[in-house]
């Protein structure tokens, strides 16, 4: 799907690339007026769909909030089972069978309303601090970690008889060092993503969100399953040793998926209008890199003119999953089995007449719209992943 000012206006309300919301249904009121792509970014990360700024969007445009979410209809004795408080977050990350981690406010709502039902990651989970002074000396006094004072939030779940922890980061690839590649060449989520794993010694690290879909056949909802990540950097990490580094993991496990697809039709009456089918998953196995997750240092998206030449680089594009992958590939045999399991929140743009700074507000506001709901569908095919183990 190739998506326009009509398929705008048609199913957020607005034209988002043209037009603009009003500057009170921003997270950050300053990115409403920057002329830098990237400021984008932050705004993803930081826009909350159940805060002031997501109840202004939602009241100037067709989109909706998850007061509409539909409980999902689990397979008998495999629903999620909430966990009791994990303690103070002070300490280690309590040992599990599964690590699960997502990254921007919305994609936190959504996932806790899957994977740990009644608890929300904003309101409820236990903030994160194990370590944080010594983490967060690399990080920018306005990372998102150093506002928040934590390095992330958690909370546990059984599903199927296996435990997991499920953890909303506050440390973001893009965001740790205002796009600066610390001096010693350590990145902050890097060390993070070591610490959490040698914590929770899980069976299998997924890390899940939001993505652009690259190329024409993607829909907003669509899940990508990949165990292939790969680096993308042509900004302020083009002069890192991992630049242009790919990493692989094990294939995916298949025995719910199919289950995991019904299970979309419980609130896939929130995605766009114009979809044109059901959420499809795609599964990438670890050989195939021209379907990878590609993790971009820059806010990079599909668009009709292929401006940030991602085609046949991947089917999606993201800002942080490679980093698990290096990280895996530094901890050796030890490492777990991991996965990439990204939702399409924004399909590809069509560039004709658009500036790029208007190419980027429409991408943000695709997924101000509908990333919540595209993340309930990721988070589905989280379940299945755990619930085969």
């Amino acid at each position: 799907m190739i998506v326009d000012s009509a398929w705008a206006e048609r199913n957020i309300g607005f034209d988002a690339a043209k037009g603009s919301a009003p500057v009170s249904a921003f997270a950050d009121n300053r990115v409403a007026s920057s002329d830098d792509p990237d400021d984008f970014a932050r705004e993803i990360i930081a826009f909350d769909s159940e805060g002031p700024e997501g109840a202004a969007f939602t009241a100037f445009t067709k989109s909706t909030g998850l007061s509409r979410f539909t409980d999902i209809p689990w397979p008998n004795g495999l629903a999620p089972v909430t966990g009791g408080k994990p303690g103070s977050g002070a300490g280690p990350l309590p040992r599990a069978d599964a690590l699960v981690v997502t990254w921007t406010v919305d994609e936190g709502h959504a996932l806790s309303r899957v994977l740990t039902p009644g608890k929300d990651s904003r309101n409820d989970y236990v903030p994160y601090t194990h370590n944080y002074t010594s983490i967060a000396r690399t990080m920018s006094p306005d990372s998102p970690a150093m506002q928040a004072k934590r390095l992330g939030a958690f909370w546990t779940t059984t599903i199927a008889g296996n435990n997991v922890v499920v953890f909303k980061s506050e440390s973001h690839l893009s965001q740790d060092t205002n796009r600066r590649l610390p001096a010693d060449g350590v990145l902050p989520n890097a060390l993070l993503w070591k610490q959490i794993i040698e914590e929770v010694q899980p069976k299998v690290v997924l890390t899940t969100g939001t993505a652009g879909g690259i190329g024409k056949d993607f829909e907003v909802g669509d899940v990508i399953v990949s165990s292939v990540v790969r680096f993308d950097s042509r900004n302020w990490l083009k002069s890192a040793p991992f630049d242009a580094a790919s990493y692989q993991s094990q294939p995916a496990a298949t025995k719910y998926l199919t289950e995991a697809a019904g299970l979309f039709k419980a609130n896939a009456g929130q995605l766009p209008t114009d979809n044109t089918r059901p959420p499809k998953i795609v599964q990438v196995a670890p050989a195939d890199l021209a379907s990878s997750v590609v993790t971009t240092d820059f806010f990079g998206f599909d668009t009709s003119d292929n401006h940030y030449k991602l085609w046949g680089l991947g089917d999606v594009s993201e800002m942080g999953d490679a980093v698990l992958g290096m990280v895996a590939q530094q901890l050796g045999p030890s490492a777990p089995r991991w996965l990439a399991i990204r939702n399409v929140s924004d399909p590809e743009i069509n560039a004709a007449g658009l500036t790029l700074k208007q190419q980027a507000a429409f991408a943000a506001n695709i997924y101000k719209a509908f990333g919540r709901w595209s993340s309930v569908c990721s988070a589905i095919v989280c379940w299945a992943q755990i619930a085969a183990l």
